[in-house]
C-alpha cells in the first residue's frame, strides 16, 4: 500500500492558502480559476483525494505518530535508510530529475520526499513486524522447537561454484552453464577423494582447493571458512548447508555437490559445538520462529499494524475511510485463508 501522506498536506495547503482566495457563490474556497468564471473548489479537490487516497493517506498519518512512540530507538535508523536509499538512488539514476521520473513512473509518488517518506515509515513498519512476530512466539514453541530440531553450532568450510553467463543468453547456453559448473564441483569431490585415497591432510586439500575454484571472495582465500553457524543465521540458502553439515562427521567433506540458489558447493564440516542449554539459547530460538513467520506469512505487516492501533485505541471517526479500512483488514485475512488452504 503506497502511503501518499504527501496529498494530506497539499489538501490541507489548498484549503488553508496563504493569501487571498476567490470564494464561490456559496461561500467554499476555490483552488482553479477558469477565464470565463468557472472554479474548482477546495472541496471538490479534497473529496476527489478522499475517494482516492484517503485510507492510504491516513493509515500513513496514523502508523507515523504509533510508530514514532513504540520504535522511539529506531526513529534515527529509519530517517538514515530513507537518507541512503534516496543518495543512492541519485548516484544510481545521475540526477535528481531523472530519479524523480523514475519514482513517478515506477512508484506513483508525485515527489522525491514523498517516496523517502515512505521508505521511513516503511522501515518502522517493518520493525514493527519484527517485534509483532517475535510476541507470537510462545514459551511451548521455543522448548519443541529446542528439542526437536535444535542443535550446536556447526563450522563448515565451503566451496561454492556458480555457472558463468552472458546477458541474454538462451536457455539452452544456460543450461550448458549451470552443467559445466555441476561438472566443477564433481572435480572437487574426486580431488578430495583422491587426497583421503592418499592420506593426505583434508583440510589443507580443501584450502587449496577453496583457493582454486571457489567462487566466494569472501571465503575461498581462508579456506572456505563460513565459521561456526546455526539456521537462520546467513539464510535458507546456507540452512541447506548446515542441515547437510550435520549428518557429516568432524573432518567430513560431501559426498555429492549440494544445490542451492547461489549455485553448486561442497563442504567439510570442521567441527561442532555442544548443544546449549534452553536459557542461553532462548532468544536466538525466538528469533529464528519469528523469521520463520515473517518468512510464510504474507499478510504480517498488516496484522502487526492493526495489533499496534487496536494497542492504541485507534478510531476511525470517518465513516467512508473507516468502512474502507474494515474491508482492507478483512480482505487480508482472507488472502492469509486462502494461501494455507
Amino acid at each position: 500500500m503506497k502511503k501518499k501522506i504527501f496529498l494530506i498536506t497539499l489538501s490541507l495547503f489548498l484549503i488553508t492558502g496563504c493569501g487571498k482566495i476567490p470564494k464561490l457563490k456559496n461561500g467554499e474556497e476555490a483552488v482553479v480559476t477558469f477565464k470565463n468564471g468557472d472554479k474548482i473548489s477546495a472541496n471538490e479537490v479534497y473529496n476527489t483525494m478522499k475517494k482516492d487516497y484517503s485510507l492510504d493517506a491516513t493509515l500513513s498519518l496514523i502508523d507515523q505518530k504509533i510508530l514514532e512512540k513504540e520504535f522511539k530507538k529506531d526513529v534515527k535508523d529509519a530517517e538514515k535508510y530513507a537518507e541512503d536509499t534516496i543518495k543512492s538512488m541519485k548516484e544510481s539514476y545521475g540526477s535528481d530529475d531523472k530519479l524523480l521520473e523514475a519514482i513517478r513512473m515506477y512508484t506513483g509518488f508525485s515527489n522525491i520526499d514523498a517516496y523517502k517518506n515512505f521508505l521511513y515509515i516503511n522501515y518502522l513498519q517493518n520493525k514493527a513486524a519484527e517485534q509483532y512476530a517475535k510476541d507470537l512466539v510462545s514459551n511451548n514453541s521455543i522448548e519443541n522447537y529446542y528439542k526437536d530440531i535444535y542443535f550446536g553450532d556447526v563450522s563448515i568450510d565451503h566451496i561454492l561454484i556458480t555457472s558463468s553467463v552472458k546477458s541474454g543468453a538462451t536457455d539452452e547456453e544456460k543450461k550448458a552453464a549451470e552443467k559445466e559448473a555441476k561438472a566443477k564441483a564433481e572435480e572437487v569431490i574426486k580431488k578430495l577423494d583422491e587426497a583421503k585415497k592418499n592420506k593426505k591432510d583434508i583440510k589443507e586439500e580443501f584450502a587449496k582447493l577453496a583457493k582454486e575454484y571457489s567462487k566466494d571472495d569472501k571465503t575461498k582465500n581462508d579456506g572456505g571458512k563460513l565459521g561456526y553457524i546455526n539456521l537462520n543465521q546467513l539464510g535458507s540458502n546456507y540452512d541447506e548447508l548446515i542441515n547437510a553439515a550435520i549428518k557429516l562427521k568432524d573432518g567430513e567433506y560431501s559426498s555429492k555437490v549440494i544445490t542451492t540458489d547461489l549455485g553448486y558447493h561442497v563442504i567439510l564440516k570442521e567441527g561442532q559445538k555442544k548443544k546449549a542449554s534452553l536459557e542461553d539459547v532462548k532468544d536466538t530460538i525466538r528469533e529464528t520462529l519469528a523469521q520463520s513467520t515473517l518468512s510464510s506469512d504474507a499478510q504480517i505487516n498488516a496484522k502487526a499494524m492493526k495489533h499496534y492501533r487496536d494497542e492504541y485505541g485507534v478510531s476511525i471517526i470517518d465513516s467512508d475511510i473507516k468502512k474502507e479500512y474494515e474491508a482492507y483488514i478483512k480482505d487480508a485475512t482472507t488472502k492469509e485463508e486462502n494461501t494455507n488452504k
